[in-house]
């Protein structure tokens, strides 16, 4: 690997240890202008004077904001994500069941969408502007209309109420069979997949079409090769540094978005998780989903943004 790929690479990933940093920020400050007394919601309206103030000088609220910022950062940093106010619970062993359950459902689409996005962006290009582009195109148009609250409710009314075929809400727990576990998450994964198929296949179609106008696809083409195999062996190997790098927006977004189809199917994970203490105002909490969230996100932009470094030629072979 040359010198200029690893300095690049080393560019992305200290860009991106700054970026999070200064979301750890946003997050923090974002969390302390929010309306309402922490104590207030813990203890309640009937808490006295005395009992408010003793909680937050318990709590550390009478400190000035950055020393709250840099303990909350220092434990972050060692791996302690504080407490929740609400139950009390160690906040890191409550986030990691939960962040297993959004990974499963997040790898579930993943695993449909990606490869299905991409043979979809290969077929319109092969038959482009014929009667299967058309229709690839317009469902793809279609989908990405909708909100994706409307296609979780639309699956739930169909599948789960009408046709009965799904459960409407997807519990899961330790211990439970994978098949069954697969079986309750077929309705919010399905949702997952309309909202990032369209996207992704759009964007495959659009970055194999822009090789497809290059000299050596001319070439292969006066050599006598079928349409597809030009297109599967010499357009989209050049096409990769694209698609890779909106796969993985879209991946980041199947674990960053996930917020919405897991309140519609009462989910249990990140974003249930999330939107149930931010209703509580459990501040600690909606911290640490915050910034787990922001991380997995940075983290996997990198990862794109690596991986068109190194599919780029005239990096991978300079002059």
């Amino acid at each position: 690997m040359s010198f200029p790929i690893l300095k690049l690479i080393a560019q992305r990933i200290a860009l991106g240890i700054v970026l999070l940093f200064a979301v750890s920020i946003l997050i923090f400050v974002g969390t302390q202008i929010l309306p309402g007394d922490v104590a207030q919601s813990i203890l309640g309206q009937a808490a006295t004077p005395q009992a408010l103030a003793n909680l937050r000088e318990q709590l550390g609220l009478n400190d000035p904001a950055y020393i709250r910022y840099f303990r909350w950062l220092g434990g972050v940093l060692t791996g302690d994500l504080g407490t929740a106010l609400t139950s009390g619970q160690d906040i890191a062993s409550s986030i990691w069941p939960r962040l297993e359950n959004t990974l499963f459902l997040a790898g579930c689409a993943a695993v449909v969408a990606v490869p299905l996005a991409i043979i979809l962006g290969l077929l319109a290009v092969r038959y482009r502007n014929g009667p299967i582009d058309k229709v690839i195109s317009a469902f793809a148009l279609a989908s990405t209309s909708f909100p994706e609250f409307f296609i979780g409710y639309l699956l739930v009314y169909f599948f789960a109420v009408k046709w009965q075929v799904f459960p409407a809400i997807s519990t899961v727990f330790d211990g439970m069979p994978f098949l069954q576990r697969l079986q309750a998450v077929v309705l919010p994964a399905t949702a997952l997949t309309l909202v990032v198929l369209a996207h992704m296949m759009r964007m495959t179609r659009a970055a194999i079409l822009n090789v497809m106008q290059s000299a050596y696809i001319e070439t292969a083409e006066l050599k006598g090769l079928r349409p597809f195999d030009i297109i599967r062996k010499h357009a989209f190997p050049n096409a990769v540094a694209p698609v890779v790098n909106v796969v993985m927006l879209n991946l980041a977004y199947l674990v960053v978005g996930v917020v919405v189809i897991e309140v519609i199917f009462v989910y249990p994970g990140m974003g249930q998780y999330l939107v149930d203490h931010v209703a509580k105002r459990d501040v600690p909490v909606v911290q640490a989903v915050g910034l787990i969230f922001a991380a997995v996100y940075i983290v996997l932009n990198i990862i794109a943004d690596i991986a068109a470094i190194l599919a780029n030629p005239r990096l991978r072979h300079p002059k």
